[in-house]
This record gives structure tokens, C-alpha cells and sequence, in this order.
């Protein structure tokens, strides 16, 4: 696709004499509605005025790219305008605009038209180009100029990628190495003409560059570890979130996209002159290598794409656990459990109407977890396309037996999947790979994702409950104690997993069957690790992040309402560390629950179901050992963090 194949003749307009901003983008706006690619007028320009609020969209050197993406749009469009006499645009550098170009985006994942539209971003950054655009006689000519340049011109991320590491090694010895990141809101323009302001700059004091663009295509021409490592200074010009822990321990400077454009050479300049910032990630380095400059081994790249999903499904067990558990406080309160039938005890939680909301709202929070674990595992992996991958492939586990185990192996199955359909899909025609994203990428990879799920992960991990199931209803008349060691560890070892969910189920069974001590036994394994973790995380504060600390209280109230999966990020951040620990507060704690006698008549419900426990005060006592058990080891076995 060529930049004129977005552009209208019909939209192009070459002596407009609008007399203000907002006069001018009424006229634009108009002439992108002469090309019928606006269903909706108002709506389209409700969008470009909205898009403008944000930051002015005239980028300086008498150039201005208004943007709207929305469904108003039914084709992505461009329209023209030139202003010989100028008209003020709140620009950057306070000069008036005289060329103006209008993008029309339609709201859709069909994205073939943004390289098209970054590569003219990149071209308005040449002067002569502007230049002969303003003083074009005819739009036919006007038309030409683009298409010219439009073939001379190498793609934008042709050339941000940065030579062949190989045969430049020699070129780049002795120069100031310079990375980039640039990123805007909508991904179209200000991304790509940042980048192109920051090589400019750089190249012209003759430093070594690659930028890294984030638009609305996805990340391209990414940064890799040991560029990162052996870079002099990073300069992040972004107006959307970008990931930054990668970048812990080096100098970056952090800025408005705009920035990037206008104040390029004043960045550059700072990088070499070493008057740069020290930057420190909340959650510590994540991408780092050895000073040999060999990538990182196979266990710390798993870590890397682990965590990402595990940061992002934080918010998630946060904000559900705790309505949950608000939900059995107001039961707790309003409610004489003692009264209450066998059957309208398992549904505590949701007995009042408030408590009912509640709960149903903490539980779509819930359900939504594993999906996003599953989905952003994926996207560390294989970019955007394998967001859809994991979602789809956590949401079967989640519904399915295998859990939080099933999500984790769907995340990493997602996200190789795309990779190797990205492989294949390199092999085609140019025409049917670039509708590979919007098409083969989806169809291709949620259909793998589905029938893997189905057809491996969920029969074995049902397999493993089934038989998880069996061993413990055979060892039913065996050692009380040994089976409370047995069930309390369980509930630790997967946090809502197969074995969590097959000792639940076991405790479930044996309330129906009237043996109380079981459930008391469960409940309290599973209790234990996120009290565990919020205690360890005040007592051994440099064992822990500063996000892990920060969210670490809240998993006493997770704990407390019996809600294991608030320890969850926690273990898969550090599962080496973090699940004995938890594994052996929660066996204690289960084996002392048999051996006070303790007893439960509610499936669920932590704390808040205390009055109808047998012998209650021994159950905190158990408890609390459990607890301390586990935090002292999480103390003692979890390394410092940075």
C-alpha cells in the first residue's frame, strides 16, 4: 500500500485561509468526509477535538497531523490542506501552521495502514519534502511529490533497526551508544516522527542508535537485552506505558513523546554528556545479562515472560479477593450461622443481598484472573497477536479442572504458538502476510490453543485430580493426623490449582458425609500461605519488592476470608522459595487442626465462619503456628532483593 492510496484527490486542499484552530480542523474535516471513508460526521469530529485536548497535534516547522480513530470511520483515509498564509495551532514551537495533514484511522484491529501512515509521519520531517508540498501548483502535482518520495524513501523501521551487529562492530567502537523507545496514545504519527527526530539528532554528533517504536501495530524493532547492556543512555519519549523494568540500573531519560520531535538534539546532547538519571524499576531488573554478553539462560527468560503475567493479574486477585471477602464479613455479621440449613450454609457469602452483590462482582474479578495471567504470559512472548491466544487458553482452564496450572501452560503454549505462525506466515506472499495479524494469527491460534487444551492439558491435569481424589478417600480411615498434614500442604502447593481444588473437594465430600474435622483441616491449609506472605512481608522487608510489599497486607484479608489465590503472584514470581515455605505452615497447620479436635460445618468462609467452628480457639491456634512457620521460612529461604 502507498501513502496515496489513502489520500483523496477530493481531500486535498492547497489555499485554505482558515482563521483559527478550530476553524481549521472544522475545514479538514470536512475535506475528509469528501472522500467517503465518515459515516458519521459529528462523531469523527468529536474524536479529532478529543485527540486534540490531549496535546496539540502541530508538531512544529509549520507542520500539524490531527488524528481520529474511531467507528465513525469506515476506511483509513487521509486528507490535505495548505495554509500560504499561516494560522495559529498552539504548536510546540508557538509558529503557525502551513501544512496539515488529517488522519482518519477506523477502530478496528485491521492495522496495513499505519506503516503506510509512519512512513509519511517520517517524511513530514524532511523540509525540502514540506516545502515542496506547500508551493505544489495543482493537486495532481501535489499528488506526485508524495509518490515520489513515497519510492525513494527506505520504511521508518527499515532504518531505526540499527545495522548488522556483526559487520558494524568496528564502526560503532569509541561512539556513544543511544537507545530509543517512543510510544504515543494512538500509535499513528507523533510515534514515528519522534523516532525519526531522535536518529536524526543522534546520527548528526555521530552516535550509534536504534529506536524502538511502540505504535498501534505493535513493538518493532525491540531492544534487546544486551543492547541494553551496552548502551551509553535511553531515551523514553512516550505519552502510553512502555516497559521499563528492563531498563533497571541504566541511564534513561523519560519524556513527553513531543519531545522527541522537538527537543531531539537537546536529549542527544544529554546522553553524551552524561546528564542522565539513573533509572530503578519497582520490581527490580527483568531483562539482564552476563557481562560476556551471552543472552540469559532458559530459566530467566520463562521468569521474564512469567512475571509479565503475573503483574498484571495482581489487580485482579486484589480487587476481587477483597469484595469476596467484604461479602462473608456482612454475612458474618448478619447471619446466625447456627440457624441455618446444611444447604444454605454453602451458599455463606451470598445469603444477603448486599453480600450477594458483592461476592457476584469479586467473583467476575476472580474469573477473569487466570485469563489475564494466561494472556499476558502469552504477549511477553509472542507480542499483541497471542494476547487473544492466552486469554481464550486461560479462560478453558479457568473453567475446566486444571486451574491455575492449565493457565500457566496455555500462557506459554500461546505465545510459541504465534511465534510459529509468524514463522509460516513469512513464507507467504507480501499481500496475505500483512493480513496475517488481523486474520491467520487469530482463527490459527485460538483453534490451536482450544484443541491443545481440551485434548492435552485438561485431561491430564483431570487425571491428576482423579487421582488425587482417590488416594485421599482411601487414606480416609487412616491417621487423622497425617491426613491433616496431607490435605493442609495440598491447599499450598497449586493455590487454587488441581491439588488445592481436589483437597477442597475431598473436604466438601466429607461435610456432606457429616466428618466436620476434614473441612476444618482445608480450610485452614489454605488460609495459611497469604497470611503467611502479608506477615513475612512487614517482618523481612528486603526479602520482597516494593510493589510485593505494598500489596502485601492485603492478603491478611485474603487470607483470613479463606482466599489462597492471594498468594499466587507471590509463588510464581519465586516458586522455589515461596512454596515450601507455604507448603510446610500449611501441613502444620492442617495436622494441629486434627489434633485440637477442630471441626466445620461451612465449605467456605475463613474467619468470618469462626463461630460454627468446633474448638475455635485452638483452630487460631493453629493458625497463627501455621503462619509463623511459613513466614520465618520465607525469611530465611527467599534471597534479597535490589
Amino acid at each position: 500500500m502507498r501513502i496515496t492510496d489513502l489520500l483523496d484527490a477530493r481531500s486535498i486542499l492547497l489555499d485554505a485561509s482558515p482563521k483559527s484552530k478550530s476553524e481549521a480542523l472544522d475545514q479538514i474535516v470536512d475535506l475528509m468526509v469528501k472522500s467517503e471513508k465518515i459515516n458519521d460526521k459529528e462523531a469523527y469530529r468529536k474524536q479529532v477535538y478529543a485527540r486534540e485536548e490531549e496535546s496539540t497535534t502541530g508538531i512544529g516547522e509549520g507542520i500539524a497531523i490531527p488524528h481520529g480513530k474511531c467507528d465513525a470511520v469506515t476506511k483509513p483515509g487521509l486528507a490535505a490542506m495548505v495554509v500560504k498564509d499561516g494560522v495559529d495551532f498552539d504548536s510546540l514551537d508557538g509558529e503557525p501552521v502551513t501544512l496539515i495533514f488529517l488522519i482518519a484511522a477506523p477502530n478496528t484491529e485491521d492495522n496495513i495502514h499505519l506503516d503506510v501512515l509512519s512512513k509519511l509521519s517520517v517524511l513530514l520531517m524532511n523540509e525540502e519534502f514540506t516545502e515542496s508540498l506547500r508551493n505544489a501548483k495543482t493537486v495532481e502535482e501535489f499528488m506526485n511529490i508524495i509518490n515520489d518520495a513515497d519510492e525513494k524513501e527506505a520504511g521508518i523501521d527499515e532504518r531505526l533497526a540499527g545495522a548488522d551487529e556483526e559487520s558494524t562492530a568496528e564502526e560503532t567502537t569509541g561512539k556513544v551508544k543511544i537507545l530509543a523507545v517512543t510510544s504515543c496514545p494512538t500509535g499513528i504519527a507523533h510515534t514515528y516522527m519522534a523516532a525519526e527526530g531522535i536518529e536524526k539528532a543522534a546520527k548528526a554528533k555521530e552516535c550509534a542508535v536504534k529506536v524502538e517504536t511502540r505504535g498501534s501495530g505493535g513493538a518493532k524493532n525491540v531492544l534487546t537485552a544486551k543492547e541494553i547492556e551496552e548502551a551509553d543512555g535511553i531515551i523514553v519519549a512516550a505519552d502510553a506505558q512502555v516497559p521499563l523494568d528492563r531498563f533497571d540500573g541504566k541511564k534513561v531519560i523519560i519524556c513527553q513523546v513531543s519531545d522527541g520531535i522537538s527537543k531531539a538534539d537537546e536529549l542527544v546532547d544529554r546522553v553524551i554528556n552524561g546528564d542522565v538519571p539513573v533509572y530503578h524499576a519497582a520490581n527490580g531488573a527483568e531483562v539482564k545479562e552476563s557481562n560476556s554478553g551471552k543472552s540469559s539462560g532458559i530459566g530467566h527468560q520463562i521468569y521474564t515472560k512469567l512475571m509479565n503475567g503475573v503483574s498484571h493479574m495482581l489487580p485482579f486477585v486484589v480487587g476481587g479477593g477483597i469484595l469476596i471477602a467484604l461479602a462473608f464479613l456482612i454475612d458474618g455479621l448478619c447471619v446466625d450461622m447456627n440457624a441455618l440449613s446444611a444447604a444454605d450454609r454453602g451458599n455463606f457469602g451470598t445469603i444477603t443481598p448486599v453480600a450477594a452483590q458483592l461476592k457476584t462482582i469479586g467473583n467476575l474479578a476472580f474469573g477473569l484472573m487466570l485469563p489475564v495471567l494466561a494472556g499476558y504470559i502469552g504477549e511477553a512472548i509472542g507480542d499483541r497477536p497471542a494476547l487473544a491466544v492466552g486469554f481464550v487458553g486461560g479462560l478453558m482452564a479457568a473453567n475446566g479442572k486444571s486451574g491455575f496450572l492449565g493457565a500457566l501452560v496455555a500462557g506459554f503454549v500461546s505465545g510459541y504458538l504465534i511465534l510459529l505462525l509468524r514463522k509460516l506466515c513469512d513464507k507467504l506472499p507480501e499481500a496475505l502476510e500483512k493480513i496475517a495479524p488481523v486474520l491467520i494469527y487469530p482463527v490459527f491460534g485460538i483453534l490451536g490453543i482450544g484443541l491443545l487444551m481440551n485434548f492435552a492439558v485438561e485431561p491430564i491435569m483431570g487425571a491428576i485430580n482423579t487421582a488425587l481424589n482417590n488416594g485421599l478417600t482411601g487414606m480416609g480411615g487412616s491417621s487423622k493426623i497425617v491426613l491433616g498434614l496431607i490435605l493442609g500442604g495440598m491447599m499450598a502447593i497449586d493455590m487454587g490449582g488441581p491439588f488445592n481444588k481436589a483437597a477442597y473437594v475431598f473436604g466438601t465430600a466429607a461435610i456432606a458425609a457429616g466428618n466436620y474435622d476434614i473441612m476444618a483441616a482445608v480450610m485452614i491449609g489454605g488460609m495459611t500461605p497469604p497470611c503467611a506472605i502479608a506477615l513475612a512481608t512487614l517482618l523481612f522487608k528486603n526479602k520482597f519488592t516494593k510493589s510485593e510489599r505494598e500489596a502485601g497486607p492485603t492478603n491478611f484479608v485474603m487470607g483470613l476470608a479463606f482466599i489462597t489465590e492471594g498468594a499466587i503472584p507471590y509463588a510464581a514470581a519465586d516458586p522455589l522459595h515461596v512454596l515450601p515455605s507455604c507448603i510446610a505452615g500449611s501441613a502444620v497447620a492442617g495436622a494441629l487442626s486434627m489434633v485440637f479436635g477442630c471441626t466445620l460445618m461451612a465449605p467456605h468462609g475463613g474467619i468470618f465462619v469462626f463461630p460454627v467452628v468446633g474448638n475455635a480457639l485452638m483452630y487460631l491456634v493453629a493458625l497463627v503456628v501455621g503462619t509463623v512457620i511459613s513466614a520465618v521460612l520465607l525469611g530465611v529461604l527467599k534471597k534479597k532483593v535490589a
